[in-house]
């Protein structure tokens, strides 16, 4: 029985090798082609920079020609990849190839943001004299008399910087360098009475020497904006070319420094160990972190909000100035001027009103202002915003009051700032800086895109600039005492005059 037994398990055994040998696939034949791999993609190639040229990135506000003036080349010899329109303002990191510039010229560090210098958001809530406080020094003190009385520094210092849209904290840093009077005490009269460095008897006082460094640093900031600045002077005459690559903000307070001193003197108060950048840290922290999420002021791909003529329809009235100073006699050439037909001679104020160019809320109202918010978060300092000068103070718009295109503003009239006659001024601000009405923005309105007149429009401004309005079909050319060429008429409030109207010599 076991051997029995023992041979069916044997032959059991076979049959089930059998069957698992025959079960087991076959091997894959190896002698076959492998699969193709994916075609390897290639690595791309850097673009190669020419010899004798240098890639710039574009920073806020630059366009073609801007660029070419800073580094002093014709717009012609930039080289670049995209289609770039002429007069734009171009994205922020924009690559260009620009031929390299030869000579000394100052370093190319970047001191500060844009956001820093002017009147941006950065300065939404900030409260000089609890600052001025906190620091114990002679400026929590510091007043003068002015017509309105006795008025603490601060006072001075706010409004100026509000009104020409200066960052107040700059101003103390700098201030803080020439005399150290923000955290400390001054060391003799000289500098109680020059607390920014600018030693002249018609300059003393705390009014005069806060606008005379708003002055400069805002003919730093615009001028190197609109590529009208491209290099320093000294004290003593010395000049050294600003450093291509620089941004409006860092030129700005280098332009400030050079007025009063001589190069020496500014590479330390600028460069130097305990220079404006250390001394702004201390007082207020480091400006890059404060301006995180700001810069650039101008973002990428920004354009105007629709904006309609200053006045109402089925009216005609003149342009009296082209681009011309925002603010004050030295101010970045931001404003247009528009006078209405002719009432009365001299000053007065008219009987025809100026009205809103877009939806807004008024937030701010004086002695011939009225600032119009667009986006109605009731800060001046951040997004697009417009000012208007010279309104009659009776029968102004209340401030607070929100208002629709074409609703009334008020009167024109001389009031606010010199006038020798019967007008409106209207400027543009976004993000706190002054938008130059013949820049890369176009300063539209009901269709017309000024622009800067053929003649230099020369410092100080004393109430005109040339310069014209357009709609490619109509020109209207800028003239202070009024003629047929000046005379521009809002053309949505009637058809028939669009489809007749031909184009003036």
């Amino acid at each position: 029985m076991r051997t029995r037994s023992t041979a069916k398990a044997i032959l059991l055994f076979i049959i089930l090798g059998i069957c698992l040998l025959s079960c087991v696939p076959e091997a894959p034949d190896v002698s076959l082609t492998p699969p193709a791999l994916p075609a390897e993609t290639p690595t791309p190639t850097m673009a190669v920079t020419p010899e004798g040229y240098i890639e710039y990135r574009t920073l806020s506000g630059d366009t073609l020609e801007v660029v070419a003036a800073h580094y002093g080349v014709g717009v012609e010899k930039i080289e670049h990849d995209l289609t770039l329109d002429s007069g734009a303002i171009l994205d922020t990191g924009t690559r260009l190839l620009v031929p390299a510039v030869a000579g000394e010229m100052t370093p190319s560090e970047i001191l500060f943001p844009d956001a820093a210098v002017v009147f941006s958001p950065e300065a939404v809530g900030f409260d000089i004299q609890a600052f001025a406080d906190a620091q114990g020094g002679y400026l929590s003190t510091y007043t003068e008399l002015m017509t309105r009385g006795t008025t603490l520094a601060s006072e001075v210092i706010s409004q100026l910087a509000l009104e020409h849209s200066i960052n107040p904290r700059i101003l103390l840093a700098v201030m803080e360098v020439e005399s150290g009077m923000v955290s400390g005490f001054p060391e003799d009269e000289a500098q109680a009475l020059y607390p920014f460095g600018y030693i002249k008897v018609n300059r003393a006082g705390i009014y005069r020497q806060v606008g005379w460094a708003i002055r400069h640093l805002s003919e730093g900031y615009y001028g190197w904006r609109a590529g009208t600045l491209a290099e320093l002077t000294f004290a003593n005459g010395s000049t050294l070319r600003l450093a291509p690559t620089l941004n409006a903000g860092t030129a700005a307070v280098l332009n400030f420094f050079a007025q009063m001193h001589t190069q020496e003197e500014w590479t330390t108060l600028v460069y130097g160990d305990e220079g404006v950048s250390q001394v702004y840290e201390a007082l207020f922290g480091d400006p890059w972190e404060r301006a995180e999420g700001l810069d650039p002021l101008f973002p990428n791909g920004i354009s105007q909000p629709e904006l309609m003529l200053p006045f109402p329809p089925n009216q005609k009235w003149n342009l009296t100035s082209g681009p011309h100073s925002a603010w004050g006699r030295y101010g970045p050439r931001a404003a247009l001027d528009f006078a209405p037909p002719l009432d009365r001679p001299g000053c007065g104020n008219s009987r025809y009103w100026t009205t809103a160019v877009a939806p807004g809320r008024v937030v701010r109202v004086g002695n011939g202002v009225v600032v119009l918010d667009l986006d109605k978060d009731g800060y001046e300092q951040t997004g697009w915003v417009l000012v208007y000068m010279h309104v009659a103070n009776s029968d102004r718009i209340r401030f607070g009051a929100y208002r629709q295109t074409d609703d009334i503003i008020g009167h024109p009239s001389c009031e606010g700032g010199n006038s020798s006659g019967i007008h409106v001024h209207i400027a543009r601000k976004y993000n706190g800086e002054w938008v130059l009405a013949g820049g890369g923005i176009p300063f539209e309105m009901s269709g017309y895109v000024a622009a800067n007149g053929e003649e230099i429009c020369n410092y100080p401004y004393y109430g005109y600039c040339d310069g014209t309005l357009s709609d490619g079909v109509h020109t209207v050319i800028a003239d202070p005492y009024g003629n047929y060429l000046t005379v521009i008429y809002r053309p949505e409030s009637d058809p028939e005059y669009l489809a007749t109207r031909t184009p003036r010599p």
